[in-house]
């Protein structure tokens, strides 16, 4: 889902920018020094998900664990994808510097929207609405974010409508394997570490 540079249109790249950036300023004025190792552990379980690539015209298609990373940390996960796509870009040339805010926004942005649609599901005592909620928030947040990259690219222009459709249908299997593999670390999480999804103890 990085979208490489040299494509998007330059009001389409400052727009993401400021949206990152404001996201993130979000985040960090909240931010706390117990939250430091969740934040770099989940950034580096999304550093490492997303790095094995399957190019698809000016995107392409990988694990991305958004919905994971937004169900667990809210706004904190635009400097923990913020981080991941930096130094992706820096050392494997994934996505680049100019599309970093973009691309940023592009998978934070649903993260956090999932986060406040499904994290008082996940949390619930009830486990078949947990795992319900949890699947749903990996699987959305892939799809969100496919829809930015989609509307990245039909703003830039209506040649990229074929290829805007393209990546949507191209990611709908991702979505499934997201909703999964978020269903099960959610499972595994209520086992070994409940107080991390606030189980029962909902705000």
């Amino acid at each position: 889902m990085h979208i490489s540079e040299g494509i998007l249109a330059w009001p389409v790249l400052t727009s993401g920018a400021v949206i990152a950036a404001a996201g993130t300023g979000v985040a960090l004025r909240a931010l706390s020094e117990e939250r430091i190792p969740q934040i770099a552990i989940l950034s580096s379980a999304f550093f490492v998900a997303s790095l094995v690539h399957v190019p698809l015209g000016p995107s392409s298609v990988h694990l991305i664990l958004n919905g994971l990373v937004g169900l667990l940390l809210g706004w904190m996960a635009f400097p923990a994808i913020l981080v991941g796509l930096l130094l992706q870009a820096v050392l494997f040339q994934f996505g680049g510097l100019t599309t970093l805010g973009v691309n940023t926004m592009i998978m934070a942005a649903p993260a956090v929207v999932c986060h406040y649609l499904f994290r008082a599901g996940v949390a619930s005592g009830n486990r078949t609405v947990s795992w319900t909620c949890s699947f749903l928030c990996g699987a959305v947040a892939v799809f969100l974010g496919s829809l930015l990259v989609a509307l990245s690219l039909v703003f830039t222009g209506e040649a990229f409508l074929g290829v805007a459709r393209l990546v949507v249908f191209a990611h709908l299997p991702v979505m499934v394997i997201e909703g999964l593999i978020t269903a099960f670390c959610v499972a595994f999480l209520r086992q070994v570490k409940p107080e991390i999804l606030e189980v029962g103890h909902v705000r």
